[in-house]
């Protein structure tokens, strides 16, 4: 299951190589019937992001560091199957929509030994600036914005596939 990766193209056509995010569960993330408590799926959704736009060149600090923030607009979770204490979860991240002022990103967790689906998720995320006001990176960041998806961005899953998503230049 960890040797799935997604694949990045920009203009050249040349691959960024994108490997999906893993958690081990922890103890501490137990709930009283010995199963993960729901709410910590939420906070591996956003360790799977963080380190989705490391890979892609751009991490959350360096855009703190420009004064962008990223704020949770919407999130939702359908939960599948049961993550017990000392999983391994495999986290699959996707941007599936992208404007340079909103980003929708989903993730598809399953289990690391058996393949099996546990989690499928979604949020919805802005670019503000310190002030809270809403930017576009497209117009005030160019080189971000190319980060984020230049053209297209296409994912390869388990090699039975190719999945692209276009990203949309009208909102």
């Amino acid at each position: 299951m960890a040797g799935k990766e997604i694949r990045i193209y920009g203009e050249d056509e040349s691959a960024i190589k994108i490997r999906p995010y893993e958690h081990h569960a922890k103890y501490y993330e137990t709930d009283q019937m010995g199963i993960i408590h729901h709410s910590n799926y939420i906070k591996w959704m956003e360790e799977a992001r963080m380190n989705l736009m490391e890979q892609i060149g751009l991490s959350y600090k360096q855009m703190e560091e420009m004064e962008i923030i990223s704020p949770v607009l919407s999130v939702s979770c359908e939960y599948h199957s049961m993550v017990h204490f000392d999983d391994t979860v495999v986290i699959e991240t996707k941007i599936t929509k992208y404007n340079g002022i909103k980003m929708d990103v989903e993730y598809r967790m399953t289990d690391k030994e058996t393949g099996e689906l546990r989690t499928t998720a979604k949020s919805s995320h802005c670019f503000l600036n310190r002030s809270g006001r809403p930017i576009s990176l497209k117009r005030s960041y160019p080189e971000i914005d190319t980060k984020f998806l230049s053209s297209r961005m296409r994912i390869k899953s388990d090699n039975r596939y190719w999945n692209e998503i276009r990203v949309n230049s009208n909102d």
